[in-house]
């Protein structure tokens, strides 16, 4: 009992259950005692947050330093944007699909000048331009990539901004030999008290997810649901499609591993990001378990920093989904030509920005301009129940990632199966050596298939 208890997902599965128990209590005695409780669930993702971009950084560099060269890396690197571009493609066709043929948004005959803009305005500040021309738009982003100032990139949590600092020096590092030998590994044990910090902060999940999830129920309860009832169970039906029909094929077929096992093994992590409502939550432990899982480590310090701003399927599905949601809701119809304006528009707008405070509500407000026939206000319509529709969001955006990953890693013959199977199976007991007060390294991929199909 005391090994169940202790484990960290039967806990963070508690906070969840009495979090829930607890916002129905509040939500009808006392709902502004909700506000309170919002702190727990905010403090340790602000934690997490603060070390998420030191630990991509020292993974990136001592990734590329000790295994990499700039071929390695541009080619993981390309086919890491073909993935995450097709794959994130066919989630904005499922979201745009599940729209139409469920109209959730249908019948609510919603005046647009009962609208209030400002409760809108804070997303607006954030949101990029909408594009003018798709050629602009694409010149914007690869712009937008390069950090002009590294220090207000880490200030400002821009990922991708960091990745590509930290992917320009751990290449630097491999030019220079056995001066660069010190650095590297300065870099390698700053990574792994980094990730002391890490097992520090996890300690306080249960706590987060306790917090998060009884102001969620606390601040809206069950009730407010009903009118929206129709968009959140079109979009948690959305992604289980594409989980089940996207995600479960390209894991057994191009990954080569159980999605069950895989879910099951990253269980605390799910449990965690339903709670806090956040995938980010739980970055670095998703750079050390993808590790210990067999995959090689600078496979994992490109791909999964990578994915969190450009392989976001859960958002992406609910851009199309919440864009025909708003317009059918407000009784204005959208042409062919416009919807297909918008999506080539999110194929670019959706990618890049996971760092931005509610990012989703910031490319749905791009979306909305890019329409030119929807008001911005209208975002409205779907704030009072973003946070309960960015669980399942985020739920799939972690699931994608994680399968990201092991395909990457096996297209670069940088994946150790038999080390996956064991983890899998449950001979080795990953989830021990992360709670435990021990500093282990990382695994090394014992049988790393090679190109010539032996082993090494």
């Amino acid at each position: 009992m005391r090994k169940f208890f202790g484990s960290l997902y039967v806990q963070v599965l508690i906070g969840l259950v009495t979090g829930i128990a607890t916002g129905a209590v509040i939500n009808a005695f006392y709902p502004a005692a909700a506000d309170y409780l919002k702190p727990l669930g905010d403090l340790f993702v602000r934690l997490i947050k603060m070390i998420i971009g030191p630990i991509i950084l020292c993974t990136v560099v001592v990734g590329i330093a000790r295994a990499g060269s700039a071929r390695t890396v541009g080619r993981l690197g390309g086919k890491a944007l073909i993935y995450f571009e097709v794959v994130t493609t066919i989630a904005l066709g499922i979201g745009l699909a599940v729209g139409h043929i469920f109209k959730p948004g249908a019948g609510l005959n919603i005046d647009p000048a009962s609208l209030d803009p400002a409760a809108a305005a804070q997303y607006v500040k954030t949101a990029p331009a909408a594009p003018t021309h798709w050629l602009k738009a694409l010149l914007d982003f690869f712009v937008n990539l390069t950090p002009s100032n590294i220090v207000d990139s880490f200030a400002k949590g821009e990922i991708v901004q960091i990745l590509v600092f930290a992917v320009l020096l751990g290449m630097a590092l491999t030019t220079m030999g056995k001066r660069a030998e010190k650095l590297i590994d300065l870099f390698d044990d700053l990574g792994h008290a980094l990730l002391r910090i890490i097992g520090f902060v996890m300690r306080l999940a249960p706590i987060a997810a306790f917090g998060a999830m009884a102001f969620t129920i606390g601040k809206f309860g069950l009730g407010s649901l009903q009118q929206l009832a129709l968009l959140i169970a079109c979009l948690y039906g959305a992604c289980a499609i594409f989980i089940f029909l996207v995600l479960w094929p390209i894991c057994a077929f191009w990954g080569r591993v159980s999605l069950w096992k895989l879910v099951k093994y990253l269980r605390e992590e799910l449990f965690i990001t339903l709670g806090t409502a956040s995938s980010e939550a739980v970055l670095p432990r998703m750079l050390e378990k993808m590790q210990r899982l067999g995959c090689d480590k600078q496979v994992v310090g490109l791909v999964i920093p990578a994915g969190y701003s450009f392989n976001l399927a859960g958002s992406t599905l609910y851009m199309p989904l919440a864009t025909l949601f708003i317009a059918q809701a407000l009784n204005i119809d959208l042409s062919f030509q416009t919807q297909v304006a918008m999506f080539a528009a999110l194929m670019i707008t959706s990618k890049g920005i996971a760092g931005v405070a509610g990012a989703s509500m910031a490319v749905l407000v791009t979306t909305l301009q890019s329409t030119e026939v929807l008001p911005v206000a209208g975002l409205t319509l779907v704030l009072g129940v973003d946070r309960i529709q960015n669980e399942v969001r985020s739920l799939t955006n972690l699931i994608g990632n994680a399968i990201a990953t092991v395909v990457l890693a096996r297209s670069e013959n940088a994946f150790d199966a038999e080390c996956a199977r064991r983890v899998l199976n449950g001979e080795i007991d990953v989830e021990h050596t992360l709670d435990s007060s021990e500093d282990l390294p990382f695994p090394e991929p014992a049988t790393v298939e090679t190109s010539k199909g032996k082993k090494s």
